[in-house]
């Protein structure tokens, strides 16, 4: 987090915090991109394109060019299956989907959009790109996710997903960015397009009914006889996200006594608590916006939450309230690799640089191999596809794991097993995941985990980017001597995007953020909190340094 927590944080926000979603709209049809101006350009980051109608980082123009050139990425690459196709409950989605809908109807691809009209989560869309394409080699779905994920109110995305079911890879979105960009700058000539009521009479159009077809199939990837079986009582809160109308259809069909705490979905989202700097986000992470769910944690002998389009989840534990990120995702893999005997003996435990070297400690207890990629969690796509995956997870609550028999469930983050998990972890181990990581730490040495946000421009972003150790030159960190220093994830060496710095008993990792002018620190020591401290203050005086040396 950067700066001052806000007097606001973790309190109900008020009427004048809320988005004005009639302006919103307005912006969304009337304000025309510049394509020279860089801010106002097409740019994918680690899931998509996002930005702000009002900022001029997402209207109109971005969906129509970026939906054409989706179109054209399956002409060339011979993807001519049916097109899943999802949105979650931000404003701007609907008119993203509106606009999507114009552009791929005009190009005649086969478009699935949800039976009922309503909110489609991530985990929904990669389920259904990969249970089509299950024994099919030609004829292959893909998909689209409307959403910019936890973001405030007033951002749309727009997120691809090849037909692996994962986000799309580097080659993939660099080629879709260009080209949208180019139809920007030329006027959006080139782009085809029909009247949305034209659209949804197309031979093309199709409906699908994602939730039934996700819910019959849970029961081979999460145990919900045992979850019923121990009568577990578990308080659900999609936080007026996709998965709203998800949870009470799976509740009825397993007869699983849960609760689903909030139906409301509004797009000011003016039910929520701020989160730490004053802003309304759908973060299930965070405590300020987790307020209301951890208070009422003695209700339940777990709860949890997702983010609006139900990819991230957070957990809370009647032990312990809010679970770290990071602690949830050791308890989880700790549970999972002894608790799914169909599973390969080889398939390996997957993590972001920026994870906790807690999950290192697990794996190494589990005796499995440890799989280390960069932030984005399209590098855990081909793992958990042949199945040598299984386990992929980020420290900022996204994460999937096989089926009990040890094939693909989805290769995107699926907030809702993750959640579904820590009930069946309480059922099965009489514990809830919070007493589970609790015994962890007790056996495998205490973490001290947190991240920082600092300022950057755009060109100490580019710099942290294209970090060396050479440039780097570190020798000690906190006290201790520097064992490796990291531009290249180990476990598939891509470039990090930034620098790690580890010693025998912590590690620091700086990488620039993709929305913001800020740098982002993790950091994590296993000695005490007084040694994390340190670490992330010598950690910021390194990057400065580097900074220092560039002209």
């Amino acid at each position: 987090m950067a700066g001052m927590i806000s007097p606001l944080a973790g309190k109900p926000v008020t009427a004048s915090m809320l988005v004005n979603v009639p302006r919103l709209m307005t912006a969304y049809f009337t304000l025309k991109p510049d394509a020279a101006v860089a801010g106002q350009r097409i740019s994918f980051g680690t899931s998509g394109h996002r930005g702000s109608a009002f900022d001029t980082a997402f209207n109109e123009a971005h969906i129509l060019a970026v939906a054409q050139a989706i179109c054209l990425y399956r002409q060339q690459n011979g993807i001519d299956g049916p097109h899943f196709v999802g949105m979650d409950t931000h404003a701007l989605s609907e008119a993203a989907l509106t606009s999507g809908i114009e552009v791929m109807a005009a190009n005649n691809v086969t478009t699935m959009l949800d039976a009922r009209g309503g909110y489609t989560p991530t985990p929904l869309i990669s389920h259904a790109v990969l249970t089509y394409n299950r024994g099919r080699t030609k004829g292959l779905a893909d998909g689209v996710v409307i959403t910019p994920s936890h973001n405030p109110p007033e951002d749309g995305g727009f997120k691809y997903n090849t037909p692996n079911g994962g986000p799309a890879d580097v080659t993939a979105t660099d080629w879709i960015q260009k080209t949208a960009n180019q139809f920007l700058a030329d006027g959006l000539k080139g782009v085809k397009r029909m009247p949305y009521a034209r659209a949804r009479k197309e031979p093309c159009f199709h409906v699908h009914d994602y939730a039934a077809a996700y819910a019959d199939d849970l029961k081979n990837v999460i145990d919900m006889d045992a979850i019923r079986s121990a009568g577990v009582k578990i308080g659900i809160d999609p936080l007026g996200g996709a998965s709203v109308h998800v949870w009470e259809p799976l509740i009825e069909r397993y007869g699983i006594a849960a609760t689903v705490v909030n139906q409301e979905v509004d797009p000011t989202f003016r039910f929520m608590t701020a989160d730490w700097d004053g802003k309304i986000r759908m973060d299930c992470s965070s405590p300020y916006v987790m307020a209301r769910l951890v208070a009422s944690a003695l209700d339940f002998d777990i709860a949890f939450a997702n983010d609006t389009d139900a990819d991230r989840h957070g957990i809370v534990c009647r032990s312990s309230g809010l679970m770290n990120p990071n602690h949830y995702l050791a308890a989880a893999i700790s549970y999972l690799y002894q608790n799914r005997p169909q599973w390969r003996g080889d398939c390996a435990v997957g993590k972001t640089v920026v994870s906790s070297g807690m999950i290192d400690r697990v794996a190494g207890r589990l005796g499995r191999k440890l799989v280390e990629v960069p932030v984005g969690f399209k590098w855990f796509v081909d793992g958990l596809l042949d199945g040598t995956l299984g386990f992929g997870g980020e420290e900022s609550a996204g994460a999937t794991f096989l089926r009990r028999d040890g094939s693909v469930w989805t290769t995107d983050k699926d907030g809702i097993i993750l959640g579904l998990l820590a009930a069946e972890i309480t059922a099965r181990m009489g514990r809830d995941p919070g007493e589970v990581y609790d015994s962890i730490s007790q056996e495998l040495g205490p973490s001290f985990y947190a991240r920082i946000d600092a300022s950057a421009s755009a060109q100490q972003k580019a710099v942290l980017k294209n970090l060396t150790p050479e440039k780097l030159a570190a020798k000690e960190l906190a006290g201790e001597k520097v064992e490796v220093m990291l531009a290249r994830a180990p476990g598939n060496n891509a470039p990090i995007g930034g620098i790690k710095v580890v010693t025998k008993s912590g590690w620091f990792a700086a990488r620039p953020s993709g929305t913001e002018e800020v740098y982002k620190i993790y950091a994590e020591s296993f000695r005490s909190a007084e040694h994390l401290a340190q670490i992330q203050a010598e950690a910021q005086d390194l990057i400065s340094q580097a900074f220092a040396k560039e002209p």
